[in-house]
């Protein structure tokens, strides 16, 4: 899906017309129907307006990968509440054990950050053996992740200490490993 089909799905689901969308932007409406015929690009500050007006991702504009859908939900979560108990290992699968009983599969999941080009040459040329950007990114972003299947969905659920994001799929994952927007993920273990 190219950058302008999925920003009229994404104002189309928003509920605005091009003309409503353009205003919000304090664009013309011609602008909105270039960008959406892939003829042009919004700058930065109106791809950031964008995202925010249509609750979508900078990385479901931009990203080429089409496994997030739109719908994404985030929740506050009291890690407290929950227990590592049976297949829970941490406090983090428990709370999505409970999130989601009607769970066909649960698979926890290990979270990789996707290099660039120039971040895995920098990577292999200068630091082999340090793996920097691995362990900077682990730093930024240590949230557990789950592949969670229902009888017809699946989720990406990353819980931190403060929130569980939940984001349904658009494609049906079977892989092992997969790749979604700058993230590598592989199975780790199954809950269910």
């Amino acid at each position: 899906m190219t950058f302008g089909e999925k920003l009229k799905n994404a104002r189309q689901q928003a509920g605005y017309s091009q003309q409503q969308l353009a205003e919000k932007l304090s664009v013309s409406r011609s602008a909105v129907a270039k960008w959406e015929t892939d003829k042009g690009m919004p700058d930065i500050e109106n791809l950031k307006a964008i995202a925010a007006l249509l609750n979508v991702s900078l990385d479901y504009l931009l990203g080429s990968d089409e496994a997030l859908s739109m719908k994404q939900l985030r929740e506050p979560i009291d890690l407290s509440q929950y227990e590592k108990s049976g297949k829970a290992r941490s406090r983090q699968d428990a709370a999505v054990l409970a999130k989601f009983p009607q769970a066909v599969q649960i698979y926890a999941l290990v979270r990789k950050k996707k290099l660039s080009k120039f971040e895995s040459l920098l990577e292999w040329t200068v630091m082999p053996s340090f793996g920097i950007f691995e362990a900077a990114d682990q730093f930024g972003s240590n949230a557990p992740c789950y592949l969670v299947e229902t009888e017809n969905k699946q989720y990406l659920v990353c819980v931190s200490k403060e929130f569980m994001d939940t984001t349904e799929l658009a494609r049906h994952i079977t892989e092992k490993k997969f790749v979604i927007g700058d993230n590598k993920f592989s199975r780790l273990y199954e809950l269910i």
